[in-house]
């Protein structure tokens, strides 16, 4: 049909008018099933020259992308595009496309609708070719809520299935406490029949108190236990957004660093210098991070026990180090300590539920760690060697459909055997 149009357009001047009339009839109706189809895409579509100005967008374009200025205002014909969005993220990834001549990538955000739902979208940015020119950009917005929806209940299924596993532990772990509860209750009862078949006074305040002391120590425990046992079932509430992941890291390694210090352990922190936004739950991502360090500084004070704040003249050697790479479409956290660490046999149950290898520990922190890593569609490993130190790889997903882009932003490569940076850990 373009053909067509070309043809006619070229001999237009010698045409009578009732041909004319015909052939504008034509370019109408070529028009309206142009703007008719544009219009019924699911896909969002903005389409810029090379000034990154508007030329054209469809009402799917407008539904994803948050406009300060309504793409139809006379007003927004004059405005590169990056500044006519109302989303900082969205226009910091189109101005830099726009400096840098950059097409053929991709990159994931979240918006906001006018009802508050959060609603992910995928930005892909391509050449506009014209006469085999480069003429300006195409802007594709895709709306991936659903698919990252689906995401989360397949995760919330699989998370279902070790329900089994986890409510047989409880009920080993309640009888202890339900059993002492009991036997002390039984001690107090016969202590009291016995009284009131005598003399009829009640038995000694402390025997009683003691018996009773003991009850509520249980009751305590018991009630710890279930709390714990809840957190570890439920399905994780996460509220999945894009998030700066090496800034989130330096602000909760400086919130943990000062009790470190208190116990002279240096405490590492080497981010990536690309920034890079991941899918995840700021929250429950700092309760994972902190947990973890927990753990680190258990096992380096039992290690360097000898090692206090009250003892500055003292060599400590312990080290906290928290190292960050980006590799291929993964973000890689590395979380090294040289303390204590773990047999072999101990670290392959480290994720299991009511697995510990502390007096009072519950056994439930690393399960519900291991959880919340699966909810953010990543994966957890560790690597320990007995007296020498432990590290966790934590890999989470770039969400980011073009692989070509982490690679222009590739870092230091560290060292990926994790054995071996345990090892490197144990001798600093």
């Amino acid at each position: 049909m373009s053909d067509y149009f070309r043809r006619v357009s070229e001999k237009i001047a010698k045409l009578p008018s009732e041909q004319v009339k015909e052939f504008l009839e034509d370019v109408c109706s070529e028009n309206e099933i142009f703007d008719s189809v544009l219009e019924s895409l699911s896909t969002g579509l903005v389409i810029v020259d090379k000034d990154w100005k508007l030329i054209l967008t469809n009402k799917a374009a407008e539904r994803y992308v948050p406009f300060s200025i309504r793409p139809d205002d006379p007003k927004a014909e004059s405005i590169p595009l990056p500044r006519l969005v109302d989303n900082a993220e969205i226009a910091d990834f189109l101005n830099d496309c726009r400096e840098h001549n950059r097409s053929n990538v991709s990159d994931e955000f979240t918006t906001e609708t006018a009802g508050g739902s959060v609603r992910f979208i995928t930005l892909t940015v391509l050449p506009l070719v014209k006469k085999r020119e480069v003429s300006g950009s195409i802007v594709t917005v895709r709306d991936i809520t659903e698919k990252r929806n689906r995401e989360i209940l397949l995760r919330r299924m699989e998370n279902l299935a070790g329900l089994t596993n986890l409510a047989a532990g409880m009920a080993h772990e309640i009888k202890n406490p339900l059993g002492a509860i009991g036997i002390h209750v039984q001690l107090v009862q016969k202590a009291v029949k016995k009284a009131r078949e005598g003399s009829g006074m009640l038995p000694d305040k402390k025997f009683l108190e003691a018996h009773l002391d003991t009850v509520n120590e249980e009751i305590d425990n018991l009630n710890k236990k279930v709390t714990d046992f809840l957190m570890a079932v439920r399905p994780v509430n996460a509220k999945l957004e894009l998030v700066d992941i090496g800034k989130l890291i330096k602000e909760t390694a400086a919130f943990i660093a000062p009790e470190f210090h208190d116990s002279c352990i240096t405490v590492s922190v080497r981010v990536s210098e690309k920034t890079v936004r991941l899918l995840i739950d700021e929250k429950l991502f700092k309760d994972v991070f902190i947990n973890m360090a927990q753990n680190a500084l258990s096992a380096i004070r039992e290690k360097y026990s000898d090692c206090t704040a009250a003892r500055s003249d003292a060599w400590c050697p312990g080290l906290f180090a928290v190292e960050t790479f980006v590799k291929d479409d993964a973000y890689i956290i590395t979380i090294s300590d040289n303390g204590i660490g773990m047999s072999e046999e101990t670290a392959s149950h480290i994720f299991e539920p009511y697995f510990t290898t502390k007096a009072k520990g519950t056994g439930l922190g690393m399960t519900i760690a291991y959880k919340i890593i699966k909810e953010f569609s990543g994966d957890i490993q560790v690597s320990s060697v007995a007296g020498e130190g432990t590290v966790f790889t934590i890999t989470l997903p770039v969400p980011q459909t073009d692989r070509k882009l982490l690679g222009e932003h590739k870092t230091q490569r560290i060292e990926d055997d994790s054995a071996k940076i345990a090892d490197k850990m144990a001798k600093k």
